[in-house]
């Protein structure tokens, strides 16, 4: 068996800022309850490990103690969250994925300019919750190019589209181009609004997943980045399984044990679990790994100038707290391989 371990994968800098936000909270406030609003991003197992610290999860800043912490997840909130929050006196720490927040800014923007905004995305995800929070009466969100007819549109001169940033970028270019045949004059977004990371974890995928038999992308059910991987790979002829993990792997899906299979991870799946999945095919099938890098990724975010605030009023320099970036690095040890070949056959 060959195993193409695509790179980029796992975490993106949003993410990892996400998470470090979290940990720098637990550091700042020892002995206090750290709240979080929704999941910090869509993975159970980063979730697990996060409750098994003491971080409580919630669905509404309800249920926040007054004057307790509360850090608001990479997805993003609506400006009503945010005022719930200040009414409770809660100490706030927000790990919005800055290019969540770009989009949020977008929509204000061109809501003030008087457009309706058409929001291509999925319409429960929670990032569509919290854009859409910004301008509620502005905007529409569109889920497939069936939603087309059923728009309330006011003007097609003073329209723009904006995108949920986790999209395949194949679904939402077909979305797009009904939306612009619907309304010729359409505006587009002054640049694209699906991430870079979730952009080039499906492009390598679209690049690999034709030289084999079966894709398997790691991350939660619930993670909307993830589940594209695997539509992608369908989309050039190859089947996609997502897992979570290793114990998710069907052995029903290696029929020959001679199969070539691309693996890869979502934008919010630990590295250690993709180091578990490639563990157990080497061990079972004598695996090598060949490690294919497709796009370079060097992007890392500054911390939130909520939790910067936090630190210099705990009397703490912020820059001796930088964001910790955790590029995955490979060992015999943690994934198994005798035969590793990187960036290539």
């Amino acid at each position: 068996m060959r195993l193409l371990l695509a790179n980029p994968r796992g975490f993106c800098a949003g993410v990892q800022m996400a998470i470090d936000v979290v940990d720098q909270a637990l550091e700042l406030f020892p002995g206090r309850t750290i709240y979080v609003y929704h999941e910090i991003v869509h993975n159970k197992h980063v979730v697990e490990r996060f409750r098994d610290q003491g971080v409580v999860f919630v669905e509404s800043v309800a249920e926040v103690p007054e004057g307790e912490i509360v850090v608001f997840s990479a997805h993003g909130i609506s400006p009503a969250v945010r005022a719930d929050a200040d009414a409770r006196s809660l100490t706030t720490i927000d790990a919005t994925c800055p290019l969540v927040t770009k989009v949020h800014s977008e929509a204000v923007r061109y809501a003030r300019q008087g457009f309706q905004i058409l929001l291509v995305g999925h319409r429960d995800h929670q990032e569509v919750v919290g854009t859409r929070g910004e301008a509620p009466d502005a905007t529409q969100v569109v889920e497939s190019p069936d939603d087309i007819p059923r728009l309330d549109i006011r003007d097609p001169d003073k329209l723009v589209y904006l995108t949920q940033t986790t999209l395949s970028t194949d679904d939402a270019g077909v979305i797009i181009d009904a939306l612009k045949a619907a309304f010729p004059n359409l505006k587009s977004p002054p640049s694209e609004d699906i991430c870079y990371a979730t952009t080039n974890r499906q492009h390598a995928v679209r690049q690999l997943a034709p030289e084999c038999d079966l894709v398997l992308v790691v991350g939660s059910q619930n993670s909307s980045n993830s589940k594209r991987l695997t539509e992608i790979a369908a989309n050039v002829g190859t089947p996609g399984k997502l897992i979570d993990d290793v114990t998710e792997i069907d052995w029903a899906w290696f029929p020959t044990g001679d199969e070539t299979v691309l693996i890869s991870a979502g934008a919010s799946a630990p590295e250690d679990l993709v180091a578990g999945v490639c563990r157990a095919l080497v061990e079972r099938f004598a695996a090598t790994i060949e490690v294919r890098d497709v796009f370079k990724e060097d992007v890392a975010f500054a911390q939130p100038s909520t939790l910067r605030k936090v630190m210099r009023e705990r009397g703490i320099d912020p820059a001796s707290r930088q964001i910790r970036v955790r590029p995955p690095t490979i060992t015999r040890e943690a994934y198994g391989t005798v035969a590793l070949t990187i960036g290539g056959r």
